[in-house]
């Protein structure tokens, strides 16, 4: 019996931050997965809390992984927009992780889904910043993302606004009130879980 493996790319929001790992949504969509009948592994998860996009790939050039895995998620640019670096840095950096995780998947772009950036200044956390600012910057890397999804013919899956619910909705947020609930979590799970169905084999 094949049983498939899933890869997910990012930092914080990959990881789950503040949450016990079975929460995160990885987790969570390997769950809904196999109460659908799909066999797959637990996820491995290449991610760390304030990795940019350039972060993520210098760790995954020096890092050895398995040869093929049978899906991959890419949730990556938050803290590039936190540390106030470039769109144009970071679509460069963006489709070198796209051809990264393309070749990781057999060189299949539809096992790839690329998540869209959350966005933060909606958090509490962020009570002191200009939120306005904060999203139009996070609707422009998402405009990266995306085209570049378009570009490697990926799939894309978009939760900014469902994030953006957290504004009027603290059981969105996880304690630190800077990342995500596992409800939240599991909304972005089964956005990702729609797209994955479709492509296996």
């Amino acid at each position: 019996m094949n049983i498939n493996s899933l890869i997910c790319l990012g930092d914080s929001y990959t990881i789950g931050e503040s949450l016990p790992l079975h929460e995160s949504f990885p987790y969570q969509l390997v769950q809904l997965l196999r109460k659908k009948e799909h066999q797959f592994h637990a996820p491995e998860i290449v991610a760390k809390t304030g990795w940019t996009s350039f972060e993520l790939l210098h760790h995954l050039e020096q890092t050895e992984l398995n040869s093929h895995y049978d899906f991959a998620t890419l949730l990556i640019g938050v803290n590039n927009q936190y540390r106030g670096l470039s769109t144009a840095d970071f679509a460069i950096d963006f489709e070198v992780l796209l051809r990264k995780a393309i070749a990781l998947v057999g060189n299949n772009p539809k096992k790839i889904v690329v998540i869209s950036i959350p966005d933060w200044g909606v958090t509490p956390f962020a009570k002191d910043s200009d939120a306005t600012k904060i999203a139009n910057e996070i609707n422009a890397y998402n405009g990266v993302c995306e085209l570049a999804t378009q570009k490697f013919q990926v799939n894309y899956v978009a939760i900014t606004n469902d994030t953006r619910l957290a504004a009027n909705d603290i059981s969105l947020l996880a304690n630190d009130q800077l990342h995500y609930s596992a409800k939240e979590h599991a909304i972005w799970a089964a956005k990702v879980l729609t797209e994955i169905v479709k492509h296996i084999n």
